[in-house]
């Protein structure tokens, strides 16, 4: 059984997402602002986080980047804002959806099981296999990469991508099959998104973000 947390300081909405959520099946525990969520994510493993940006004491967005300095879980933001603004910035901080408020809570429920479906396959795929192009070093099986024999820090959507990009290197990807692969059939966003991930992936890379080769009217391909 797969374990929640729900953070949002409006005990009314953290209810209503706790009905759904145990009705599908979850375990479900809350917390009512960032500070709080941040020490019980430092004592309890969860399968997936729902997290509220205006909260009190800490918000969102802080507490997010302080729970990725130690946790890789994955987080679905919910917002009242829509802005494209806070929707990169929580891209950019590792968070694998954005849901706005108001929100269906059978929607939301789907999207918690696409995430974590997808969280989970990524976890059972990874291959026992180094690359290294150029300056370029990836590590399929500590999930990690280097440029220059720097460490670089990206957000787990950010790895799913490259990931899959290096692994299908010399390919032509469509942006249809990317967003479904790396995102899922079942992905709710659109092709934004994945342009999103590909300015913060070559952001990220650095001069090794040439690898990265624009196909024009059809998608990227990796060349290394």
């Amino acid at each position: 059984m797969y374990r929640l947390l729900i953070v949002d300081d409006e005990e009314r909405i953290r209810e209503v997402i706790k009905k759904y959520a145990i009705f599908e099946g979850y375990e479900v525990d809350e917390a009512s602002d960032g500070m709080e969520v941040i020490q019980i994510c430092k004592q309890k493993t969860f399968d997936l986080i729902i997290m509220d940006i205006m909260m009190p004491e800490l918000d969102g967005f802080s507490a997010c980047r302080e729970i990725r300095r130690f946790c890789t879980t994955p987080i679905i933001m919910l917002s009242a804002r829509g802005e494209e603004y806070d929707k990169i910035h929580g891209f950019e901080l590792g968070i694998d959806d954005y849901v706005v408020k108001p929100f269906s809570p059978k929607e939301l429920m789907m999207r918690v099981a696409a995430v974590i479906k997808r969280s989970k396959a990524q976890e059972n795929q990874l291959q026992k296999e180094i690359l290294t192009f150029e300056g370029l070093k990836v590590d399929f099986t500590g999930r990690l990469v280097y440029v220059n024999e720097q460490k670089v820090d990206m957000s787990p959507k950010e790895y799913d991508l490259f990931f899959y990009l290096v692994k299908n290197r010399g390919i032509a990807l469509t942006r249809e099959k990317l967003i479904s692969d790396v995102w899922g059939y079942d992905f709710f966003g659109d092709d934004r998104t994945l342009d999103t991930h590909i300015k913060l992936l070559r952001k990220s890379l650095g001069e090794y973000s040439k690898f990265i080769v624009t196909l024009r009217g059809v998608g990227y391909r990796f060349e290394g």
